[in-house]
């Protein structure tokens, strides 16, 4: 259900001395990126495909980095099978019980990647501590040759997934674990020509740890941004001081706050403020105004605004 803030001033109604607006020629309703959806499926059926011969590698050679980079890949395939589910959920069209429809689906889907991400990457740590102390014989060819398929696929995978919609948190959760997963590919090549050149075979856990914590940023962030999203913290980049001084710069705007700025999902964020008019100005026209300029100014696509005729309310904010 949506109403337009700035096509008709009927759209405005008066209750208890105050104007209610609420801007849209929007819906709620957001468009689930068919093409994104098939760029996860294609990457879920090669990621997962790999893992299988990545652990046969890994067992085989006894190398912790195979190992370790193919409990990654499993990690992942099961974190995109999330992210397709979440995709099919968001597709779910709006009603009365969830008026915003289903894409926070998605936000959680992409929490889930990153938490996964977190705790393979403890167990990565975990394992190469005790490979320390107790060293292992590995097969630095077959390692390498494994290791190099998986380079291979993992190259593709996130060409696949770079060419796609970045605001998508889902694409972009799934293009971490790829970046991921290269990082381990690349990881491993490297510890095998090592191993195979001196015979350090403490090379492998040590380059298990440095892509460990390669991924540990990227995992963190996303985890963090989705946190956010669902706390409703103000979007980044948004200073609600200024914004609230941008409105009252507008003619006929007196004061303004009670300003709330939240993300819905991904790319899509909603307001509410409160405006009181100045002495003559028409109060039917500051919610079109205030909409705009948000609109303009901040990318803010879905505004309600309450006007309000007197201007007491500032001393409670």
């Amino acid at each position: 259900m949506t109403h337009d803030a700035g096509r008709d001033p009927s759209h405005v109604h008066d209750h208890d001395d105050h104007h209610h607006h609420h801007d849209g020629g929007h819906s709620h309703e957001q468009t689930v990126t068919a093409s994104n959806e098939k760029r996860i499926l294609f990457v879920f059926l090669f990621t997962a495909g790999y893992a299988v011969v990545q652990a046969i590698g890994g067992w085989l050679s006894g190398s912790l980095a195979l190992i370790a980079d193919s409990g990654h890949m499993v990690s992942d395939a099961a974190a995109l099978l999330l992210a397709l589910i979440a995709y099919r959920v968001a597709r779910r069209p709006v009603d009365f019980k969830h008026s915003y429809g289903f894409h926070r689906v998605r936000v959680l889907a992409a929490l889930a990647n990153g938490a996964s991400l977190l705790l393979l990457i403890a167990w990565i740590v975990w394992e190469a501590i005790s490979r320390f102390s107790q060293p292992v014989e590995i097969l630095a060819g077959p390692m390498l040759a494994v290791a190099a398929i998986g380079l291979c696929v993992n190259l593709a995978a996130a060409w696949i997934l770079s060419s796609g919609h970045q605001n998508d948190s889902n694409l972009r959760g799934a293009f971490l674990h790829v970046m991921g997963d290269l990082l381990g590919s690349a990881g491993a090549i490297a510890a095998a020509i090592g191993i195979m050149m001196t015979g350090w075979t403490v090379l492998d856990p040590i380059l298990s740890v440095f892509v460990a914590l390669l991924v540990l940023r990227s995992a963190w962030g996303l985890v963090w941004d989705s946190i956010r999203v669902l706390m409703q913290a103000t979007p980044k980049g948004l200073d609600v001081t200024l914004a609230q001084k941008a409105l009252e710069s507008l003619p006929g705007v007196a004061s303004a706050g009670h300003f709330h700025a939240w993300t819905l999902t991904d790319d899509t964020v909603v307001a509410t403020v409160h405006v009181c008019p100045a002495p003559g100005a028409d109060p039917l026209e500051l919610p079109a105004l205030v909409a705009a300029k948000l609109k303009s100014q901040y990318a803010i696509d879905h505004v309600t605004v309450q006007v309000d005729r007197q201007a007491g309310w500032t001393e409670n904010l």
